[in-house]
C-alpha cells in the first residue's frame, strides 16, 4: 500500500512543485500521472521513491515511512527510471548480483528469478555480455529484472 499524506515540495522557495498531495493507492491498484510539464508529476514520483526529499507531508510504503524508515521502504519498492543509469561495465549478470548483494536477496531466490526473467524477457542468451554492448530496450529489461528480483 502506498500512502501519500500532505506533501509539498517547492523549488527555490517560489515554484511549488507539489501542494498538499493525498493520495492512497491499495495493493492491486494501477494508476497514472498525467498533466503539463512542470506539474509535478516526476517530482512526486521521486519523492515516493526517495531520491529526492519533500518539504511537508509524509509517504508511506505499506506503513513505512519513507523519510523516516528509507531502507525499510525501499526494500519493498522499486523505482525504474526512463534513462536506465546502470554500470554499463558490468555484465548483466554481475549486475543483477549486485542488486541482488544490496537487498539481501539469498542467492538461490536470486539465481531462479535471474533464470525466470531471462526467459520471459528473452536476454538469456546476452546475460554474460557488458551491459555497455546493450541496446536501450534490452538494458530497460535489465533493470525491470533487477526491480523483480528484489
Amino acid at each position: 500500500m502506498l500512502e501519500i499524506t500532505n506533501v509539498s515540495k517547492t523549488y527555490n522557495q517560489v515554484t511549488k512543485a507539489c501542494d498538499s498531495i493525498n493520495l492512497t493507492i491499495e495493493p492491486g491498484d494501477i494508476y497514472g500521472f498525467i498533466g503539463h510539464n512542470g506539474a509535478g508529476k516526476t517530482t512526486l514520483l521521486k519523492s515516493i521513491s526517495g531520491i529526492i526529499n519533500f518539504d511537508a507531508g509524509d509517504i508511506r510504503i505499506f506503513g513505512h515511512s519513507i523519510k523516516d524508515e528509507p531502507m525499510e521502504a525501499k526494500r519493498i519498492m522499486a523505482y525504474i527510471p526512463d534513462n536506465p543509469d546502470i554500470y554499463e561495465a558490468l555484465t548483466g549478470l554481475q549486475y543483477l548480483d549486485f542488486i541482488g548483494d544490496v537487498f539481501e536477496v539469498p542467492q538461490s531466490k536470486r539465481q531462479m528469478l535471474i533464470e525466470k526473467y531471462a526467459e520471459m524477457f528473452e536476454i538469456k542468451d546476452v546475460l554474460n555480455n557488458p551491459i555497455n554492448s546493450y541496446s536501450h530496450g534490452m538494458k530497460q529489461k535489465i533493470v525491470i529484472m533487477s526491480a523483480l528480483i528484489h
